[in-house]
């Protein structure tokens, strides 16, 4: 029966939805980031135009967006809010996280699931999901993704060897896995082989189907030319928004995740973008050294991919 794991590391929470050694859906939240579904106060800043786009603000600063403006509340009173989207990074980061008034008391809404195994979730697999959110890529049998984000949509590009029939429907199953385990939400178009027959795009359909059973989502119909639509609620950012909003801060925390495993004095060598983060950050540092038990050092080389950081003993 799938369950979620949770992994609470240096910088971010991991959360995966595993079932039989695969990853399911997954999930990353950036410390500092108010998890969807969480209730929070904060000060009405503006109330907007004509009863719409009123902006509350937190005490650490933080603007959030409410579509319409709280009855009865004057601008520059308190007020406790649910944060019905988080703040989304990526080609929109100008987008303030979205909110909604609540007479709720105010409680954090953190991931739950049961805490992971050592090792656990790069057991089933969770380096490979971090290549496919930062490079866009996803290989399967016969063919391949080209995951692209669009400020309309994320657009995936199905393309490989096999007749286009099939080609349709395991590209279909295999788009729509990925939308799962990316956390990808808001509207999708898929982009199928061009179909002929009826039959075939109600084939590829019902491949779509079954991969996202079980969550909320709408599509329209494949049309003649392969072209399908998907829309999902979007509360979180997926993680290619996180690898597209902030590289080097998710190569950084991918990086600390990796050293976690050393013993000892380490030595984190990476591409200077990631190392500013770093340098940036003490207290990840600081957190890194109490976990594996030694003084960190830090090794600065523009010849390293992004992807290339890696950590070794000293």
């Amino acid at each position: 029966m799938p369950e979620w794991v949770i992994e609470r590391g240096i910088g971010e929470t991991r959360a995966a939805l595993i079932d039989n050694d695969h990853i399911l859906e997954a999930r990353i939240l950036p410390d500092g980031v108010v998890p969807a579904g969480s209730v929070v106060e904060a000060r009405l800043a503006s109330v907007g135009r004509n009863g719409r786009n009123a902006v509350a603000r937190l005490a650490e600063g933080t603007e959030l967006l409410l579509p319409y403006r709280p009855s009865g509340v004057p601008e520059g009173a308190s007020l406790c809010v649910e944060i019905m989207r988080e703040a989304i990074p990526g080609i929109e980061p100008w987008k303030r996280p979205l909110a909604r008034l609540t007479e709720v008391s105010p409680a954090i809404a953190a991931p739950q699931g049961r805490p992971a195994n050592a090792g656990e979730l790069d057991s089933v697999g969770w380096p490979d999901l971090l290549d496919e959110a930062a490079t866009g890529q996803v290989q399967f049998a016969g063919g391949s993704l080209s995951l692209h984000l669009t400020p309309a949509m994320t657009l995936i590009d199905v393309d490989g060897h096999m007749p286009a029939e099939q080609l349709a429907s395991a590209g279909g199953f295999a788009a729509a896995r990925t939308i799962r385990r990316l956390a990808i939400g808001g509207s999708i178009g898929i982009d199928l082989p061009t179909l002929a027959g009826k039959a075939a795009r109600s084939a590829a359909a019902v491949r779509i189907d079954e991969a996202l059973a079980g969550t909320p989502f709408e599509r329209t119909a494949v049309n003649g030319f392969g072209f399908v639509q998907i829309v999902r609620p979007r509360r979180n950012a997926s993680l290619m928004e996180i690898y597209a909003g902030d590289p080097a801060g998710a190569e950084a925390r991918a990086l600390l995740r990796r050293a976690g495993r050393q013993i000892g004095p380490t030595r984190l060598a990476a591409h200077p973008s990631i190392m500013a983060v770093l340098e940036r950050q003490h207290e990840w540092l600081e957190a890194l050294a109490r976990q594996v038990g030694g003084a960190i050092d830090l090794r600065s080389d523009p010849r390293l991919a992004m992807s290339a950081s890696h950590a070794e003993p000293v």
